[in-house]
């Protein structure tokens, strides 16, 4: 088999060819051709390092070094002592992506689980939710509602805004705080350029998509100067019902609306002082909840309106010492907002609840560079949550309004304060970073009191201090092996201490009495990077505690459901193997694999954990020509059986585990004069698939067509 896999490898063709005819081995045959990769790349290295000189290859090539700021400080990726992933701006409009979240599909680690067609929740090594940190353009967008287990967060920012989003894996907790469990998603948006003439740009873009499934516009407009730089756009979507494969057809309903806006200024104050000023806005409204409709009874169940938005000012200043090389400071404001109306066959009342939370955050990173072999990110964090909740109970027949207490204690409070220190040393062939954070909350939650139950005045004050240490050995010829370890944690939030009322397919009530959850992750990996070739192997080991788990209250139910309470009752690991490969093998193709497989188990209760993603992969062969590019992928996942007691009480699973599935697309894009035209074809087998613990399938065949003019 060996001997075949490096012929496939030595003739790229015969590889393409292979891949696409794979179906319940695919994932197997991947993971060996990128293992045989390795030992190959060692026996090529001569070839490959010549071809490095041949200027004939492609500048827009996706083997090309990227930066990233995974931890704090401006980094290439091929010198970071972590695995970390980058999706660019390039990637995202190629591809057509309809979401943020689905911007995510087929990256190296990361799994897209789909509870409705307006949310999407990455897994990050086999967690999810508010055990993994979204950041946006530096600033946390957790708070302390963020939901435990899969949330549509990440799709409150604008897929045509984004300019690079970096997935951190295993590591964030000194970097960033609290939450990075699994790692971090940081999303940076686009922001203006300067210019030495002064200009004025103009963007327009559409998109529209076979049976009614979307219609999008954006016009962007941007300023460019040499002291001042500004940029605004508006978004208007409408998605329709998703239409599923083969037999799945029309799911109905789970179409939506969607609008956002976006404004980001430049201004430079003196030659090392640049100041950014920037808002973001995005609503969706009537987004459906489709398998409450279609497996719980319900008439209708919506999120109406789903809101984010975002102020903040940046200031950046270059600095004339060591010590202060560079200082960052963030003050930023954010609103959110979640109501959600809904209403149960045959009964005589409808709900609706809503959840406002207001966040103040305010960063400063100092940047010191000691010398040449050591640099340093030191500074404080301070963000602040009010929280406001209420349910009303309306009787349909009379119209009479009953107010009830919210699913969160309305007027509870979240102060998120911490101090870190991350150091970075060069010596020789070798890179280590290390480094420490404390982290201190003050959680205030208000009396309150409902027909059955009082709650007292609560003040909770969580705390951590975690650290990390992480090193990197060049080995030469552009390859480099890497180590880590860090402790990382999540302290528990409101969502955690307060809630009351229905989540998922459970009745949930308060705990008060939660610690942080606490993780040890340990990783070592290899890289290898040429120009034309480039490969990675990570593995991964995660030792979880404390883990904050729901857990049933023996013979009790409210409206049906299970009553459920939270507890630190749960000790378990992951392990797991990230592998990727990406070959450029001539001046117009090139070839991206990778695969990821992880294993989680739960020690407290001798079963699997919950929602642990299948063995997933993707393969993606492209050809492109100077104003030409076309796509075709495959993206697959194994069958999940391995089913916690959770997993198998979730409707949204289905009875013994989510089947495999293999999904072919294609892409096209055509840029001429001032117009790019981007086509799509989805699914071309129509096949009926689910992305594991998802509430709804993914869609069917279909095709998809986007025009972009720039004037």
């Amino acid at each position: 088999m060996w001997m075949k896999l490096e012929k496939i490898i030595t003739y790229p063709q015969k590889e393409i060819k292979a891949i696409l005819n794979m179906q319940k081995n695919n994932l197997l045959i991947i993971i060996a051709l990128l293992f045989n990769s390795l030992s190959f790349a060692q026996k090529k290295t001569e070839l490959l390092s010549d071809q490095l000189l041949d200027k004939s290859i492609d500048s827009a090539s996706n083997l090309t070094v990227v930066t990233v700021t995974s931890t704090r400080k401006s980094t290439s990726n091929l010198l970071v002592p972590y695995s970390v992933s980058v999706v660019e701006k390039t990637q995202i409009d190629a591809l057509g992506f309809r979401t943020s979240p689905e911007a995510l599909t087929g990256t190296t680690g990361v799994f897209i689980q789909k509870t409705n067609h307006g949310g999407g929740s990455p897994f990050i090594r086999g967690l999810t939710g508010n055990q993994n940190l979204l950041m946006m353009d530096g600033i946390r967008l957790n708070n302390s509602t963020s939901r435990y287990g899969p949330n549509q967060y990440l799709n409150t920012i604008d897929p045509w805004t984004i300019q690079k989003i970096e997935v951190a894996r295993g590591t964030g907790s000194v970097q960033y705080g609290s939450d990075a469990l699994g790692g971090v998603i940081q999303v940076f948006t686009q922001s203006p350029s300067f210019s030495k003439k002064q200009k004025l740009l103009t963007t327009i873009r559409s998109k529209l998509t076979t049976q009614d499934m979307e219609y999008s516009g954006r016009a962007q407009i941007e300023y460019q100067s040499n002291q001042i730089a500004v940029l605004a756009g508006y978004s208007g979507k409408k998605f329709g019902d998703l239409i599923g494969g083969n037999s799945t057809g029309r799911q109905s309903p789970s179409g939506y609306n969607e609008k956002s806006f976006d404004l980001k200024l430049k201004y430079k104050l003196a030659s090392n002082v640049l100041l950014s000023v920037a808002h973001q806005s995005l609503q969706q409204k009537e987004v459906p909840l489709y398998h409450r409709v279609k497996l719980e009874n319900f008439a209708y169940y919506f999120f109406d309106p789903q809101q984010r938005k975002i102020s903040y000012v940046k200031l950046e200043v270059n600095g004339k010492s060591k010590l202060l090389d560079k200082i960052t400071l963030i003050s930023s404001l954010q609103k959110s907002l979640e109501r959600r109306d809904y209403q149960k066959n045959g009964n005589a009342n409808k709900f609706i609840e809503e959840d406002r939370v207001e966040t103040w955050g305010n960063v400063v990173d100092v940047f010191s560079n000691f010398s040449k072999s050591w640099t340093a990110n030191s500074g404080i964090e301070y963000y602040h949550d009010q929280v406001n909740s209420f349910k009303q109970q309306i009787a349909i027949a009379s119209g009479k309004v009953l107010n009830l207490r919210g699913l969160y204690p309305n007027n509870a409070t979240n102060g998120n304060f911490s101090v870190y220190s991350l150091h970075h040393f060069t010596k020789g062939k070798f890179e280590l970073e290390t480094g420490l954070r404390y982290n201190s909350f003050t959680i205030s939650i208000p009396d309150t009191v409902t027909t059955s139950l009082k709650l007292g005045d609560i003040s909770v004050k969580p705390a951590s201090l975690v650290s990390n240490l992480a090193l990197l050995y060049n080995i030469g010829l552009n390859q480099n092996i890497y180590t880590s370890f860090g402790s990382g944690y999540r302290a528990p939030n409101i969502d955690d201490l307060g809630t009351l009322g229905l989540v998922d397919f459970r009745y949930e009530v308060p705990a008060y009495d939660l610690k942080p959850e606490k993780t040890y992750n340990t990783e070592i990996g290899y890289r290898i990077h040429t120009k034309k070739f480039n490969s990675s192997v990570a593995f991964f080991y995660m030792h979880l505690t404390d883990l904050i788990t729901r857990v049933q209250v023996p013979g009790q139910q409210v409206g049906g459901y299970n009553v459920y309470t939270k507890q630190n009752s749960q000790q378990s690991f992951i392990r797991g193997i990230e592998l990727n490969l990406n070959y450029r093998f001539s001046k117009f193709w090139s070839i991206q694999t990778n695969a990821t497989s992880t294993y989680g188990q739960n020690l407290s209760a001798s079963e699997p954990m919950r929602r642990i993603p299948p063995a997933n992969g993707r393969v993606l062969l492209n050809y492109q020509k100077k104003n030409f590019a076309l796509n075709a992928e495959c993206l697959f996942a194994s069958k999940q059986s391995r089913l916690a007691k959770g997993d198998k009480d979730d409707n949204r699973i289905p009875a013994g585990g989510t089947p495999g599935w293999n999904v072919v697309n294609l892409y096209g894009n055509y840029s001429f004069a001032k117009l790019n035209f981007n086509i799509a074809f989805q699914n071309i087998f129509n096949q009926d698939y689910r992305t594991h613990g998802s509430g709804i399938n993914g869609m069917g065949r279909s095709a998809s067509l986007g025009i972009q003019i720039n004037l």
